[in-house]
């Protein structure tokens, strides 16, 4: 218990920095995934072609690795960003990509009927599209996003790589200082209470069905 009011300050310092990380790449990727998801299904097949290629690449490699030639990698042709900046950019160009296909899965899965329908009643297709289109796709990509949404919670571990302090980080410091396994359970814990909170708040989103 003692060492549990030792190492709570640096624990809550991570969680604050995994929170923040959270938040932003939340709030960044899955309106950027859905822009590129629009993009490929409706704009030209040679962009729709770049983007395959992307999604690809972002899907097919370690996150560590693209976290790493972020950093790393960029200042050697002249980008240099500082650690936050970094673990951003990277984080939200790899969801982005998870997100886009998520989002195209949805966009193609909505009948046809329902496009043509638009046209028809002459509502419009940029109307149409959000007024009708989108409120289906969040409906059927909710389960999905979700799911990513709680493995980013986790996956903003992956930053100690760059030497942010986040919540693992500081319990591995804590471990370490004080040949104990107890601050990677207090860790795994606080863990386990972000992510049920997180659930619990998407099954209300997913129960309430007003879309």
């Amino acid at each position: 218990m003692d060492l549990i009011q030792t190492i709570l300050p640096s624990l809550l310092d991570g969680l604050k920095m995994t929170l923040k990380l959270f938040f932003i790449i939340g709030i960044s990727s899955i309106p950027l995934g859905f822009l590129i998801a629009v993009i490929r299904v409706y704009g030209p097949k040679w962009l729709g072609f770049l983007i395959q290629i992307y999604v690809f690449i972002m899907r097919g490699t370690p996150l560590l690795l693209q976290l790493m030639f972020v950093f790393f990698g960029l200042p050697l042709i002249g980008i240099t960003l500082d650690r936050f900046s970094a673990a951003i950019l990277a984080y939200m160009i790899n969801y982005a990509a998870y997100y886009a296909e998520i989002f195209r899965g949805g966009i193609t899965a909505v009948p046809k009927g329902q496009f043509e329908a638009i046209s028809v009643l002459g509502i419009g297709k940029v109307r149409g599209f959000f007024k009708i289109i989108i409120p289906q796709v969040t409906k059927i990509v909710l389960p999905s996003v979700g799911n990513e949404v709680i493995a980013l919670v986790k996956d903003t571990s992956l930053v100690y790589v760059i030497g942010l302090g986040e919540l693992l980080r500081a319990g591995q410091i804590a471990a370490n200082t004080y040949a104990s396994l107890v601050p990677f359970l207090a860790v795994g814990i606080v863990y386990l209470s972000v992510t049920a909170v997180i659930t619990v708040l998407l099954n209300k989103l997913e129960s309430k069905g007003n879309f």
